[in-house]
């Protein structure tokens, strides 16, 4: 797909991941709609950029998620691009883990992804074309202890892409997964529950940075490829 004049809406837009990749997709000649809680964030990302709107949306919210689709065909007429960026961590082990935050964990990182899905995926059959990018997470690649309920949540989100895929074959439209590696964000500040775990784990790492995981979402966008990884080769990956 060529980027240029493409309408991108991507979830979780207000740092990190998603600004990186605004800022990336509207250095490409996308139209951008920015989708966050932190409408305040998204507005002053919005006033940087050229041919880009901010929509505050809790992805959470069914009735918000159909909010942020009117809100951008009525800006662009089409959605050609969705970035489902948006998600949290936690950090517990498997019977210290508090089911309420698991259940608010499942319903941000794998049921928004697919309200999303179904939101934008109308529009998308009108046009015969269009690209999905969920972002999954390298920790699936390891059996670490404390990540099972966040891992829990990317392995299905994984799952759900790649069958989706399958069931959209010929459509036009296409599904993707992403999953970067360790990247320098505000994730850890966000993490639900054990960040000061989280914190002593990823001591020492590398990080990616947000811009480097956001070349490889445009390279998922103009490709359509099924899945990319951000992961080292040490680590199981194929980086």
């Amino acid at each position: 797909m060529d980027i240029t004049d493409s309408v991108v809406v991507i979830t979780g837009a207000s740092s990190g991941i998603g600004a990186a990749t605004a800022r990336a997709a509207s250095r490409a000649g996308a139209r951008v709609v920015l989708a966050a809680r932190r409408e305040d964030r998204i507005s002053a990302l919005a006033s940087e950029l050229d041919r880009a709107v901010a929509v505050r949306c809790d992805v959470t919210d069914q009735v918000q998620v159909q909010s942020l689709v009117r809100a951008t065909l009525d800006a662009f007429e089409r959605i050609d691009v969705l970035v489902n960026n948006a998600g949290q961590g936690l950090q517990a082990r498997t019977e210290q883990v508090a089911l309420d935050d698991f259940r608010a964990l499942l319903e941000l990182n794998l049921v928004a992804p697919l309200a999303m899905m179904q939101a934008v995926l109308p529009a998308m059959r009108h046009q015969h074309s269009g690209r999905i990018i969920n972002v999954s997470s390298g920790t699936t690649f390891a059996d670490i202890p404390g990540t099972g309920a966040y891992v829990a949540t990317k392995i299905a989100l994984e799952r759900l892409s790649a069958i989706s895929r399958r069931e959209l074959d010929g459509s036009g439209i296409t599904v993707s997964t992403l999953i970067p590696f360790a990247t320098s964000t505000e994730f850890l500040a966000s993490i639900r529950a054990g960040r000061a775990d989280a914190e002593e784990m990823t001591a020492g790492a590398d990080f990616d940075s947000p811009e480097q995981v956001a070349d490889a979402i445009l390279r998922l966008i103009r490709t359509g490829e099924a899945r990319m990884d951000l992961v080292p080769a040490e680590y199981g990956g194929t980086r």
